[in-house]
């Protein structure tokens, strides 16, 4: 197959191309680098645009034939979707439409997007399967939910083949160290733990310690980027045969708790880090679990990497020696 995979660049864009060329698929990464780093784009080649490049991203379409289209680049922090919705909407919802209408114009049938657990706002279980209300509470949930809406309307339209994944919180790296997390700013848990055990001047914090949870601190679901990546795979491999709009959930279904993640850091670099402890932030759930059940019967896939140490430790492998 050749695939392009838009935000190939990227943290879970480049573990795609990664895995795309291992299983033998031809790689096209469309990025336009404005988070993403060109030492990461080492399976296939880079087309360096955005998406509002309406003419580049048709002709690379054209002229790579391709077959499938993988979308990551999006923007996603929550803070600064509150502060600047515009540029939320434009990026999130407007660029993501003029790739679909491309795609549309040169026949490209197949979209696999990559979604977030944000379209559900707080969660109102333990496990969130997908059938969970769908009611974000920001401006980066919004938009993600937008383009769901607007997928289910295009595979009803135009017969476009269409799997979003919804995940959680992607962590790891590459465990041969080639391509790992590197973030500007970086506002994920885990890099930051692991940054400033390698010597960054980085604060960090664990934000509440009377949550109704095991240990006090807020739970949440850790997956394997490289999981993340085979589960893209599979839903490539069940995109070619069931037409319409279908959706995961993509997690392990096991919960850490924040206090349990700055352990496993330890455990993994080998001195204490004394992270100290700050008040809760508004918005935080206590926990946020995925159901993986559906993606797992329908997919194929289950997660080889769930053990927080494993996550913590390929992890580090990256960020205490980063290429780029």
């Amino acid at each position: 197959m050749n695939v392009l995979v838009v935000g190939g660049a990227g943290y879970i864009g480049s573990h795609m191309c990664l895995c795309l060329a291992t299983a033998g698929h031809r790689v096209v990464a469309l990025d336009n680098l404005s988070t993403g780093h060109r030492e990461a784009v080492q399976w296939g080649e880079l087309v360096v645009a955005s998406l509002d490049e309406t003419s580049v991203v048709a002709e690379t379409l054209r002229r790579h034939e391709i077959d499938v289209v993988m979308h990551f680049a999006a923007c996603s922090l929550v803070g600064e979707s509150m502060q600047d919705p515009y540029r939320y909407y434009q990026n999130n919802v407007s660029s993501t439409l003029s790739l679909l209408m491309a795609m549309r114009d040169a026949g490209v049938a197949q979209f696999i997007f990559s979604s977030t657990a944000a379209i559900f706002g707080d969660p109102q279980s333990d496990q969130i399967e997908e059938n969970h209300p769908r009611q974000p509470i920001n401006p980066y949930g919004n938009s993600k939910l937008a383009v769901e809406m607007l997928l289910q309307d295009a595979a009803q339209a135009y017969g476009l083949r269409a799997t979003t994944l919804r995940y959680f919180n992607a962590a790891g790296a590459d465990p041969q160290g080639r391509i790992g997390e590197s973030h500007t700013p970086e506002t994920h848990l885990i890099p930051r733990l692991l940054r400033r055990a390698a010597g960054e001047d980085l604060s960090v914090q664990i934000f509440g310690t009377d949550y109704p949870t095991r240990d006090g601190s807020c739970v949440r679901d850790y997956i394997h980027v490289n999981d993340l990546a085979v589960a893209h795979l599979n839903a490539m491999e069940h995109g070619r045969s069931q037409p319409g709009f279908h959706c995961f959930n993509l997690g392990n279904g096991i919960g850490h708790s924040v206090l349990e993640v700055v352990k496993a850091a330890e455990r993994a670099v080998g001195v204490p880090l004394d992270i100290p402890f700050g008040p809760r932030r508004a918005g935080d759930p206590a926990t946020l679990v995925a159901s993986s059940r559906k993606a797992r019967e329908i997919l194929d896939w289950t997660p080889r990497h769930d053990s927080i140490d494993r996550i913590v430790a390929d992890a580090w492998n990256w960020h205490r020696r980063p290429a780029f």
